[in-house]
């Protein structure tokens, strides 16, 4: 159970709280450069737990289960951190709370739904275009992170917001596949 990619899984949960005190103050450039130094290790470690799991033979249950959901907390804690700084160049804030908010109602829909699916012995693989969604996603918060440590580089926020849209707009699409497949087994 406590397999490398499981460990490598488990280490991103455990550092979302570091994650979130490094973001906590706006205008903090170095916390922010710090944030997105862990931020990047916490995507590389999200790579090479899938990776090493397939290429060990050591894909798990405990690893198919946690694995979605360190992503799901990580996104969501990085999207709360930057909806919630208002006067900070890493802030999502006016108009761009819209992809901001489909990316995290979309995450619990389909988290929902998983679960009431598995409780009828469905399971919906994950498909390659929710991979790209998840891409993404990343660097959307990725970049907008780093624009909080280097706030004289508008074109960074411009990246993240970019990204951002973009990833709302696969969140839908993703979303509404999940979505029919799950009502062909409702009642």
């Amino acid at each position: 159970m406590l397999t490398l990619p499981n460990i490598l899984t488990l280490s991103r949960i455990f550092t979302v709280p570091l994650l979130v005190a490094l973001l906590w103050f706006p205008g903090w450039e170095l916390g922010y450069a710090l944030g997105f130094a862990l931020y990047c290790l916490m995507g590389i470690t999200d790579y090479f737990d899938g990776y090493l799991a397939r290429a060990q033979g050591a894909v798990s249950k405990l690893g198919i289960f946690l694995d979605p959901i360190a992503d799901k907390i990580m996104v969501a804690a990085v999207i709360l951190m930057l909806a919630g700084t208002r006067h900070d160049p890493a802030a999502i804030q006016g108009i761009h709370l819209i992809p901001a908010i489909v990316i995290l109602v979309r995450e619990i829909a389909v988290s929902g739904l998983r679960e009431f699916l598995a409780g009828l012995k469905v399971s919906i693989p994950v498909s390659q275009l929710a991979k790209w969604k998840t891409t993404l996603q990343l660097v959307a918060l990725g970049a907008l992170i780093l624009a909080g440590a280097l706030p004289h580089w508008v074109w960074i926020k411009d990246v993240g917001l970019f990204s951002l849209w973009s990833a709302a707009l696969l969140t839908l699409i993703t979303g509404w596949d999940y979505l029919r497949v799950g009502i062909r087994h409702m009642d």
